[in-house]
């Protein structure tokens, strides 16, 4: 029997896919999401045919060739921006979800149901509380979620258990945050910023499960590398930017 939830149109959601060479997996990702305002995916400079097989299913599709996550995020948001300012769209809430077929797009309901029932501003899905596939994180990830989520614990008083990419947010709290990160500090910078500008969050369990492909930060040594530097980075930036009164530096 099919899942009601999928079957119902979510006309206030904007979705923003950021995809990198993924066309064997986007397809299913597009296939499982439920019916939504618009999906929009950010092709991140794909040499092969990630952008036409996104269009073949139906999502708006745009090119990002400043390669790096967060670039591909910014660059769907600017063109949810065109669209809302040509009246095309008039959504409430953003979900950023990857292209990877790692998380499940059928639980994007329940993602976005604390936004909607007016608990949350920012809603992450764990995958750290839900349910991972085995081998789906590597140890390197598992640890370094772990670390981050403790520091920013310490630093912003603020509980995470995972830096999740399957998540939702109110529009109008997005537009606070002004997110600039172009790579892979990208989750832990809205996070933070959450934080900072003491947002409603809410963690949701998710599922998760091995990706189809490589993934461009774990599996390699110099991704893992670079990703666990930045979010690092970002976390000692922000954790240092307060003032001794305890008040946020401009």
């Amino acid at each position: 029997m099919p899942d009601l939830d999928c079957q119902m149109v979510f006309a206030d959601v904007v979705v923003v896919i950021p995809a990198l060479n993924e066309q064997e997996s986007l397809p299913l990702v597009l296939r499982d999401l439920p019916s939504v305002s618009r999906v929009i995916v950010a092709d991140n400079g794909s040499n092969d045919k990630t952008a036409v097989v996104a269009a073949e299913e139906g999502a708006h599709v745009v090119t990002e060739n400043r390669k790096g996550y967060g670039s591909a995020c910014l660059c769907g948001l600017a063109e949810m921006r065109r669209l809302i300012d040509g009246k095309e769209i008039s959504p409430e809430m953003v979900v950023f979800i990857d292209a990877d077929y790692s998380d499940h797009p059928t639980e994007l309901p329940a993602v976005i149901d604390p936004i909607r029932q007016g608990t949350a501003d920012l809603v992450i899905g764990s995958r750290i509380d839900g349910q991972a596939e085995p081998g789906a994180m590597p140890p390197q990830s598992i640890y370094g979620n772990k670390l981050a989520c403790f520091l920013m614990r310490v630093l912003f008083g603020v509980r995470y258990t995972d830096l999740g990419p399957f998540r939702a947010i109110r529009l109008d709290a997005l537009e606070q945050l002004q997110m600039c990160d172009t790579n892979f500090g990208w989750t832990v910078e809205m996070q933070i910023k959450a934080a900072r500008h003491k947002l409603r969050i809410a963690e949701v369990p998710v599922s998760y499960r091995k990706r189809i492909g490589v993934s461009k930060i774990s599996g390699t040594v110099s991704g893992t590398i670079q990703a666990g530097w930045k979010i690092l980075f970002l976390i000692a930036k922000y954790g240092l930017s307060r003032t001794q009164g305890g008040t946020w530096a401009v």
